[in-house]
């Protein structure tokens, strides 16, 4: 077999190599027949009976995930629990079969694609990953109706070498994601899916190569074809010849032996060749996630997203109330021992709506999402405030705010929390009175106005995520313009060094909390820049730490200086590698 080469978007680091596995789909190309009037019950309870089955496999997979799985996973589970139980799905197709005598197949079918001629009219990319939730959904209840339901293949009595496998697939669901727990496969390669798709998220969680948006590796490569993945280039390799191979495994045991080297650096301060120490903190999603976060020598949460308590909630109309959302952030004080936790008010809208199927704006990503529905929603808000003043008199607590870019957001915001505080002090219930209120810069408007923010708030933090994707004017969850996302433009450069500068100047802390701050590539740049907070994924935090004790601040804030004079996008490139090799 002929080797090739095939270029995606690398979403999760280090070098897999193994036999591919492919993972066909169910074939939502299902036989179609009709049925008589006396069957027509008969068929309809088969089709539920399909429905509950599949319920139960992924309750089982929530209730059996092991402590150590990503809390990714389990929010990802919930979202499909809920697509199964909306009536669009779990009773619509029930109608089809009553009415036109569909078989169960055919009337799901059907109705799938009903819905998806829905969601490529509104030609929102956001909404068309949700689209790809609703396929995964609908496979699985194909799976059980037609009885072709995959078992991922297990390490038993099988030579190391050929038991690494592996997953090429169109795409790959999170319920699937779970079976790599117990299966031999190494890594991953589909054919859709971007920096931050779902299949991204859980390869970073688990720390699995990938390569994504692939377009079509899926029908190029044959089972058991021999493929590397190289996660940092978003390279995969099919049939390689044996120099290459060779290559490959010599570079798959470098990086092992840097890792352990990495894990020496675990209790290390992060001070530099000048003696500067740095704050490393983590980004979390839930409160189990902290035994993760000081395992990897963190001081602090510098991000605790908070919109993961209300998603993947089985009502979808029902809220977290304030004592369950109180008895979480409270866990996570207790659980960093005196260290700070920085929590992010709820943040939902774009990639993360609380209702999967009737999210309908034209634009998620532009519209009524993070501090914008926060506001429009007061008693919710208000409910927020008060769980995280309460918690905060267990520890210390910052209250972040996100996607601020207007002073009337930020007053507004302001004068909530001090109706919350009023409230509790009534109550006579004890909180931080001096609690620390920052922002979010993540819109170019908001780095472009920073004296409102400074006048106003105790500190800021950068999400770089958001603020590349609206200075870039393009969707980071779009596989189909991912190549547009870069983090070294010139434009997202500026905005970055004139937030931290402005920051230091007016005596106010800046951190980085987007993926910048996790990727050890851009560590010197930003400790050139003048940054001295970072917050990142906890698997991300030894690498960035090895990259700040190599540093001497002097010399990298002179050369910075020179690069954010450059604007032509190559020389940036070239000037960044030369500054991470000093």
């Amino acid at each position: 077999m002929a080797s090739f080469t095939l270029h995606g978007i690398p979403v999760s680091r280090g070098i897999a190599i193994g036999r591919a596995h492919l993972l066909t789909p169910a074939a939502l190309d299902v036989t179609h027949y009709l049925i008589g009037q006396e069957l027509v019950e008969a068929e309809v309870l088969r089709l539920q009976q399909a429905i509950e089955a599949v319920r139960t496999e992924l309750k089982t997979l929530w209730r059996d995930l092991p402590k150590d799985a990503p809390t990714e996973l389990r929010a990802f589970i919930d979202v499909h629990v809920m697509i199964l139980a909306d009536p669009l799905l779990s009773e619509a197709p029930l109608e089809i079969i009553r009415t036109r005598h569909y078989n169960a197949e055919w009337a799901l079918v059907t109705q799938i694609d009903e819905l998806s001629a829905q969601f490529d009219e509104i030609e929102d990319v956001y909404l068309r990953e949700r689209k790809a939730d609703i396929l995964q959904v609908a496979e699985r209840v194909i799976k059980v109706l037609t009885g072709s339901a995959q078992q991922m293949p297990k390490v038993v009595g099988i030579d190391e070498i050929e038991a690494q496998m592996v997953v090429v697939a169109h795409d790959i669901s999170p319920a699937d994601m779970l079976q790599f727990r117990e299966s031999a496969f190494v890594g991953f390669v589909t054919d859709v899916g971007g920096q931050n798709s779902h299949t991204a998220i859980v390869a970073r969680s688990l720390d699995i190569p990938a390569a994504v948006g692939m377009s079509q590796a899926s029908s190029l490569i044959e089972q058991d074809d021999w493929l590397i993945i190289d996660g940092d280039a978003g390279v995969v390799i099919a049939n390689p010849s044996p120099l290459v191979l060779a290559q490959y495994r010599e570079r798959q045991q470098e990086k092992q032996r840097i890792r352990k080297k990495l894990n020496k650096l675990k209790k290390t301060r992060a001070i530099t060749r000048d003696g500067t120490f740095i704050t490393l903190e983590a980004n979390i999603e839930l409160p189990a996630d902290c035994a993760m976060a000081l395992e990897a020598g963190a001081v602090g949460i510098g991000l605790f997203r908070s919109e993961f308590l209300f998603m993947g909630r089985g009502d979808q109309n029902r809220l977290p109330s304030e004592n369950e959302q109180f008895e979480q952030y409270k866990r996570a004080v207790i659980a960093m021992k005196g260290r700070p936790v920085t929590i992010r008010t709820l943040d939902i809208g774009a990639d993360k709506p609380l209702d999967v199927l009737e999210h309908t704006a034209l634009n998620p990503a532009l519209g009524m999402r993070a501090i914008r529905y926060c506001l429009a929603e007061p008693l919710m808000f208000l409910t927020q405030l008060r769980a995280i003043l309460r918690a905060s008199g267990f520890g210390p607590i910052k209250l972040l705010i996100p996607m601020l870019a207007h002073a009337f957001e930020i007053d507004q915001t302001l004068a909530m929390l001090e109706q919350a505080k009023a409230q509790l002090r009534e109550e006579k219930v004890l909180f931080d009175e001096e609690l620390e209120v920052g922002a979010m810069i993540e819109v170019p408007a908001a780095a472009l106005s920073l004296p409102m923010f400074l006048k106003r708030l105790d500190f800021l933090s950068i999400g770089t995520n958001d603020l590349i994707q609206y200075t870039l004017a393009i969707d980071r969850v779009d596989y189909e313009v991912a190549h547009l996302y870069n983090p070294l433009h010139p434009a997202v450069l500026q905005l970055i060094a004139m937030t931290i500068e402005a920051g230091k100047k007016a005596g106010i802390p800046v951190a980085v909390c987007g993926e910048m701050a996790g990727d050890a590539k851009f560590t010197k740049l930003l400790l050139g820049m003048g940054l001295r907070e970072f917050s990142m994924h906890p698997s991300q935090l030894l690498a960035v730490k090895q990259e700040i004790l190599n540093s001497d601040l002097p010399l990298l804030t002179a050369q910075t200086r020179k690069i954010l004079r450059i604007a032509e996008p190559a020389v940036i490139i070239q000037a960044v590698q030369q500054l991470q090799a000093m």
